[in-house]
């Protein structure tokens, strides 16, 4: 078992929850992986997204 096996289970867990949760065809066995980093990749700029719109939003609010 190497370390990129390991690695790969939590994305793969991640996206397979975002797949069944919003009804989305199931991706080939070959897909996954790029699957899986394609959600990762949406999700974490999602949340810098957001962390940065709250981080201006502050700014702005305690800086008037």
């Amino acid at each position: 078992m190497g370390y990129h096996l390991i690695t790969m289970r939590p994305l793969l867990f991640l996206s397979n929850a975002f797949i069944n949760t919003f009804g989305i065809t199931q991706p080939s066995p070959k897909d996954e992986r790029r699957i899986a980093w394609f959600i990762a990749a949406m999700l974490v700029f999602v949340i810098a997204a957001v962390a940065t719109v709250a981080a201006i939003v502050l700014h702005v609010a305690f800086h008037r």
